[in-house]
């Protein structure tokens, strides 16, 4: 094992990182060059075929469909609902909500809308900020805290796709007969949820009013974590219900906050904020009516997971596998009659009926569509390739293994001997590092899951510690939203603030690190209690 041989891996890591920090690229360019460098050290270093660079090239980017085409189809919804207008009624519905108390707004809206909204594919950064600022918030809460409001449960962002690319991931590494399940995964990771979102509760509330804030908000934080603890408990445990968590998290949020709200004797609406103009496209435009996209994905979703036959039959046998691509020749299962992209796509069209767009609207949502999605959605999907490039780089089609140790072992190995036991401490911060360069957590962990889980095969660990480590290594990707520059400045935009950022990101930065050590001694709390 040469020394040289990490410094060259680690090399399109730090290109990718100089690139977004130094020469402040966005994510696609940064992406692709990064692509070229781990490449190019591919076939030179590491004895690898430009047959085997372009097969893991295309088979990442196939990897990518639980998230890439997601991005695409949940893009493609909010430039539907927005030149419709249903975006603009939904917003102006969200602006009356528990305006007399504004902890349990927050953690309403950030928390339990939010979390809602991203499980289903919308975009909190891009859907909160203008609304927080029309209830009289600043621009720098109006930025902060959607992006940092859903963070806990990123993990089960667009129903699920992070968890799903973790399970796929593992069970390539584990091999046949070895495989883990949806809910053997999920019953690890939601342990972290409880504490994790009181503490991003905690943070939101010193956002907007520090110690005043934490002092009337602590009791609507504590059961905002305490209901998001008991429902993800009872969603993990089913492998039909995992996909499901930030669903039924986000829900049960809004729920609790409203109970909340009637025991204190404090209104729920509060419509005497709404401007004339506002009122007026209350009356023409029924909140159903709005809904209905989100509405209808939601019990689609329900239809396809909740009955155990349809979700075995769907996720377990119906895999519409691609073969003959990969370069070891494993089959790349896209299980596409499940995965949530092909139902948001399903959920605009059936649609169709309720909002009756007219053609122009059809033109013109189509036309914002295919201005925005295309780089966010190849951003999504390069470092898929990116990942799957670092795990192919040795291997010979001729000899049907690996000619030399691939950049994934390399970087296992030397992180074993480098940080030995105390592995479980760092791997939340090497989550977090790669949610800041992918700005994605499902990203984080198809670039650096099989090195995560290799260095913890290395270090002796069973399944149960191989989970634990990987979920420190996602909950990191996770709170790397707070500070990746891509979904501020998407925050910042919506609200026509773009560079007022950069006052966030400093708060943020803080929080994140905060939040990721709280992550990193929670693994080896649990990792303490597997071994007594």
């Amino acid at each position: 094992m040469s020394f040289v041989s990490l410094l060259l891996t680690l090399l399109p890591i730090v290109i990718i990182l100089c690139l977004l920090i130094v020469w402040k690229q966005p994510a696609d360019v940064s992406g692709i060059i990064g692509w070229l460098a781990i490449s190019l050290i591919a076939l030179f270093a590491f004895q690898t075929s430009i047959e085997v660079i372009l097969r893991s090239t295309a088979a990442g980017f196939i990897r990518s469909f639980s998230v890439s085409l997601i991005v695409a189809m949940s893009l493609l919804q909010m430039a539907y609902m927005e030149k419709t207008g249903a975006l603009r009624r939904i917003i102006i519905f969200i602006k009356t909500i528990a305006c007399e108390n504004r902890a349990v707004q927050i953690m309403m809206i950030n928390i339990g809308f939010g979390t809602l909204m991203v499980a289903v594919g919308a975009t909190p950064v891009s859907l909160l900020p203008p609304i927080l600022v029309a209830m009289g918030y600043s621009t720098y809460v109006a930025i902060a805290l959607p992006a940092i409001g859903y963070d806990a449960l990123c993990t089960y962002a667009l129903l699920g796709a992070p968890i799903v690319v973790f399970v796929d991931v593992a069970n390539g590494f584990l091999g046949k007969g070895n495989e883990i399940t949806l809910s053997q995964a999920g019953m690890v990771f939601f342990m972290f949820l409880p504490i994790v979102s009181t503490l991003i509760g905690v943070c939101m509330l010193w956002i907007v009013g520090k110690w005043d804030a934490l002092r009337e908000g602590w009791l609507p934080c504590l059961v905002t974590g305490a209901v998001i603890g008991v429902v993800s408990s009872i969603t993990n445990r089913y492998d039909n219900l995992v996909v499901l968590t930030g669903v039924l998290c986000g829900l049960a949020v809004i729920a609790a906050m409203v109970i909340y709200l009637r025991v204190t004797g404090k209104k729920l609406i509060d419509r005497s904020r709404l401007t004339k103009e506002e009122l007026a496209y209350e009356q023409s435009y029924p909140l159903w009516r709005a809904l209905s996209p989100w509405v209808i994905l939601v019990l689609l979703i329900l239809a396809l997971n909740v009955p155990k036959d349809v979700f075995n039959f769907l996720y377990r046998e119906l895999r519409l596998p691609i073969n003959g691509l990969t370069a070891n020749g494993a089959p790349l299962e896209t299980r596409a009659l499940w995965q949530a992209y092909t139902w948001i796509l399903a959920s605009i069209l059936l649609s169709l009926p309720f909002i009756r767009p007219s053609g122009a609207q059809v033109r013109e949502s189509l036309n914002v569509w295919l201005k925005r999605a295309p780089r966010p959605v190849f951003s999504a999907a390069i470092f898929f390739a990116i990942g799957e490039i670092m795990n192919m780089a040795g291997y010979s089609m001729e000899t049907k293994g690996f000619a030399v140790p691939s950049m994934v072992k390399v970087l296992a190995d030397y992180s074993a001997l480098f940080f030995s036991d105390a592995y479980g401490m760092v791997v939340a911060f090497i989550g977090l590092f790669g949610g800041f360069i992918t700005g994605s957590e499902a990203s984080t962990i198809a670039m650096f899951g099989k090195y995560t889980l290799a260095t913890a095969r290395n270090l002796n660990m069973d399944t149960y510690g191989l989970i634990l480590i990987m979920a420190g290594l996602a909950f990191g990707g996770g709170l790397a939203s707070v500070i990746s520059p891509a979904k501020l400045q998407n925050a910042a935009a919506s609200i026509d603030k773009l560079g007022a950022e950069n006052q966030v990101i400093r708060v943020a930065f803080v929080f994140s690190l905060l939040l990721t050590l709280v992550t990193s001694l929670f693994v080896l709390l649990f990792l303490w209690l597997r071994f007594l």
